[in-house]
C-alpha cells in the first residue's frame, strides 16, 4: 500500500467519560464517539451509549446530518447505542462494521454473565445502514479499515472476562473479531483510531505497521481497556509501546486516570495527551 499524501485533518471528542475543567457543560457518558473531518469527508467513529451526541454536537456547532458514514470499533454497547439518536439525525449515512459483528457480546466476570452488546435488534432494525466489511477495507482514498491480524486474541479475551454467545449458544472467549481499527493516511504519517483496543495497542501498532510496511505511525487515539489493569501491566504495554514508536497517542475512555497517569511517565507527557468531550485534535 502506498500513502497518497493527505494533508491536515481535524478530530473532535464529541463524547467521552473523562471528567475535564474544559469540558464546560458538555455531557460526559461512560462510551466514546469521535467526528473527524479529513480532505472534505466529514466521518464520525462510535456513537456513544445514551444519544448525547446530539446535544454536544449542537453545543459544538457540528451538524451531524452532513456525516458522511459512520465507523463502528467494534460490537459493544457504550459504543453503539448511540447509533439509534444518530439515525433519527441523518437519514442517510452508512456504518461500516466487520462481517462477524452480532448482537452476542457479553461480561462474564460476575454470575450471571452480563450482555454488553449491541442493542438487540439494531442490525435487523437498520438492516438498510449498516454495511458489513471483510480484510483490509479502503473506505474512500486515504481512510481504511483494518482488522485484528494477531494471532490467539482469545487469551486476552479470558483474561478481561469478556465472551461472544456461538451459535450453539455457548460463551466462548472473545477474540475480538468484531474489533477494527479506523486508519487514515497523511503526509506526516498514519493516524489509527481503535476505541477501546481491547486486542492490545501494542498490537494494533505492529497490526497498522504491517499492513503499510514503512510508514510512521503519526497517531494512536482512542482508550486501551486499562482500567482494571494492574500498574505491573500498565506499565509493561507502555514499555512495549515506547519500543514500537508513536508519535502521538491520545487517549482516554476505558483507559483510566491511573493508567493515562503511568502511560504518560512511562512514554513521556509530550507524547501522551488526555481525551475528553469537547477536545479538538488538529493533525
Amino acid at each position: 500500500m502506498v500513502m497518497c499524501g493527505k494533508d491536515i485533518m481535524k478530530l473532535r471528542i464529541l463524547i467521552d467519560n473523562t471528567e475535564h475543567e474544559n469540558c464546560g457543560d458538555l455531557i460526559c457518558e461512560w462510551g466514546l464517539c469521535i467526528y473527524i473531518e479529513y480532505e472534505g469527508h466529514k466521518i464520525l467513529l462510535d456513537a456513544g451509549q445514551k444519544g448525547g451526541i446530539i446535544k454536544n454536537a449542537q453545543m459544538m456547532g457540528i451538524d451531524l446530518s452532513e456525516v458522511e458514514f459512520g465507523v463502528l470499533s467494534h460490537a459493544h454497547y457504550d459504543h453503539s447505542d448511540g447509533i439509534d439518536a444518530f439515525f433519527e439525525i441523518n437519514k442517510t449515512a452508512p456504518f461500516y462494521i466487520r462481517e462477524s459483528t452480532k448482537e452476542n457480546c457479553y461480561a462474564i466476570d460476575e454470575e450471571p454473565p452480563v450482555y454488553i452488546g449491541l442493542r438487540h435488534g439494531m442490525l435487523s432494525d437498520y438492516g438498510e445502514r449498516f454495511v458489513r466489511v471483510d480484510g483490509d477495507y479502503k473506505i474512500t482514498d486515504g481512510v481504511w479499515l483494518i482488522p485484528h491480524k494477531t494471532p490467539h486474541l482469545e487469551k486476552i479475551g479470558i483474561k478481561s472476562h469478556m465472551c461472544v454467545m456461538d451459535e450453539a449458544g455457548n460463551l466462548v472467549p472473545d477474540d475480538f473479531s468484531h474489533e477494527q481499527s479506523l486508519v487514515f493516511e497523511t503526509s506526516r504519517g498514519l493516524v489509527v483510531l481503535n476505541s477501546c483496543s481491547h486486542g492490545g495497542a501494542d498490537n494494533i501498532i505492529t497490526e497498522v505497521a504491517n499492513t503499510f510496511p514503512g510508514e510512521p505511525i503519526s497517531a494512536l487515539i482512542g482508550g486501551f481497556h486499562l482500567y482494571e489493569t494492574s500498574d505491573e501491566d500498565v506499565r509493561a504495554l507502555a514499555n512495549r509501546m515506547k519500543a514500537l514508536t508513536c508519535e502521538a497517542v491520545y487517549t482516554g475512555h476505558c483507559t483510566g486516570q491511573k493508567a493515562y497517569e503511568i502511560l504518560r511517565d512511562e512514554i513521556g507527557a509530550g507524547v501522551v495527551h488526555q481525551i475528553y468531550s469537547g477536545l479538538e485534535i488538529d493533525l
